[in-house]
């Protein structure tokens, strides 16, 4: 079995896959100053609720944004896996040209997320990742990454909102029953979240225009399936959507069995 492990500036999501088949799945706090030690015990309580030893994973794949967090992870999986881990960076065979002025500038997991889409769906794509920042990631036709945009995160906002505006409460994201709010928290929830829908839905109309060829508007990332089922401007929702790519890289990359690359 392999672990997927996909560290975001918030969450930090892992996921066990045999084969192409995810067996299980969790979602953590993302914490820089944690020892390789300590995400040792947690994996190890993580496998034992699922009824699998540590000696059952046989590979490891990251993709991390936070790049503190490298070194435990890699010592995780030496120490208690007994594997060199496959680490998403340059070097790393992806099949997607980057059309990008600094290709080493984009983030690993909007690579990751770009090569599933386009491997699954074969078009012209925008992918939508809901994380701490979203992010919207554009693949041609013809399979290139063109770049994207940069936002800030639905948390992001809702937390700015209600620090920096002394009577405002935090409230829950959740989508009011109208937009326009009968009480304070109605409007705000009405402001973050259909708020935010307005910006997917303009942001996605004016990427589309550009790319042309009728791109496919796929979501992933935690707050994916709040915002998904509420536009019509995004067609697919897969939560997991980064998690599958980087299984795909692995074996794209043909990383074998303790960690060795094969020949």
């Amino acid at each position: 079995m392999i672990l997927v492990v996909d560290v975001g500036n918030t969450h930090t999501v892992l996921g066990l896959f045999e084969g192409r088949e995810m067996v299980d799945n969790w979602r953590i706090a993302t914490h820089i100053s944690r020892t390789e030690d300590e995400y040792g015990i947690l994996l190890k309580d993580l496998l034992l609720f699922s009824g699998i030893s540590l000696g059952q994973v046989s590979g490891m794949v990251v993709s991390c944004v936070v790049p503190p967090m490298v070194v435990a992870l890699e010592g995780l999986a030496r120490k208690y896996l007994g594997v060199k881990p496959m680490v998403i960076g340059p070097g790393v065979k992806t099949g997607m040209p980057i059309q990008l002025e600094n290709p080493r500038e984009v983030g690993a997991d909007r690579i990751v997320n770009a090569v599933e889409a386009y491997e699954t769906w074969r078009q012209a794509l925008i992918v939508i990742d809901f994380g701490t920042a979203t992010t919207f990631d554009c693949v041609s036709a013809r399979g290139e990454y063109l770049g994207g945009v940069i936002a800030p995160g639905l948390q992001i906002s809702t937390e700015a909102l209600f620090q920096r505006a002394s009577k405002l409460p935090r409230v829950e994201l959740v989508q009011p029953p109208a937009v326009i709010g009968r009480n304070t928290v109605q409007s705000m929830q009405s402001g973050i979240v259909n708020g935010y829908i307005s910006l997917v839905e303009g942001l996605v109309a004016r990427l589309a225009t550009e790319l042309g060829d009728d791109p496919r508007v796929i979501a992933t990332g935690g707050l994916a399936p709040l915002i998904g089922p509420l536009t019509e401007a995004i067609h697919e929702v897969d939560e997991l959507l980064t998690l599958k790519g980087l299984v795909r890289l692995y074996e794209m990359n043909r990383w074998g069995e303790r960690g060795e690359r094969r020949r």
